[in-house]
């Protein structure tokens, strides 16, 4: 499902012009380029089917903890960096992880795309940038089909949270903070084929009415 609102010449504009470009410096070696964005774990129930002979019922949690989770994922290699809370994520979380991304001293520029939330676009995060001479790209509005770091959260909800149901905040916080951490080793396999560089574009003709 695309949103109502998106503009799907301006997508293929933004990928044409601004993507690949960056995406064709990567593989040459010449620019780190990652996709940062945030998700919101909820502690609830997840709808999964499953049959069963006699009807069973499971207990939810009180409530509604989240653990959020703000990562930026490279595009070559498919490496993750994380900034985690159980609050809320603001632009000192996303100030962190530039700082994080910083740290590891790339040797290459940097160009980090993210979407327009507001907590990303406010002159602290767009200050502190500029003085680490990182490119802030930001994504059109509505343009999930080329946030590469979508299909990570798809994935994590996959398998953390599908038909899944834990004692407390604290075991499900685990479970999601050992599925990003096997990125690079178990779920490594898995993950190479759901992020190729191959983004997703739609024409008006795709569009049904709802």
């Amino acid at each position: 499902m695309l949103p109502a609102k998106a503009t799907p010449e301006q997508h293929a504009q933004f990928l044409v012009e601004e993507v690949e470009p960056r995406l064709a410096q990567a593989r040459a070696g010449q620019r780190t380029v990652c996709f940062v964005d945030a998700a919101h774990f909820v502690l609830a129930p997840c709808l999964g089917f499953l049959w069963s002979v006699t009807r069973r019922f499971l207990r939810a949690p009180a409530g509604r903890q989240r653990f959020n989770v703000l990562g930026a994922l490279t595009a070559i290699p498919h490496e993750l960096v994380t900034v985690t809370n159980d609050t809320d994520i603001t632009a000192t979380a996303v100030w962190l992880l530039l700082r994080q991304l910083a740290a590891l001293n790339l040797g290459v520029p940097l160009t980090v795309g993210l979407d327009n939330a507001r907590y990303q676009r406010c002159a602290q995060v767009v200050t502190l940038a500029a003085s680490l001479q990182s490119e802030l790209c930001f994504l059109p509005p509505y343009s999930p089909n080329l946030h590469l770091i979508e299909r990570l959260w798809k994935f994590v909800k996959k398998q953390c949270l599908y038909a899944t149901s834990y004692a407390d905040f604290a075991a499900f916080t685990t479970a999601i903070s050992e599925c990003l951490a096997q990125t690079q080793t178990t779920q490594r396999r898995a993950l190479t084929s759901l992020l190729p560089l191959r983004f997703q574009l739609f024409t008006k003709a795709l569009f049904a009415p709802a």
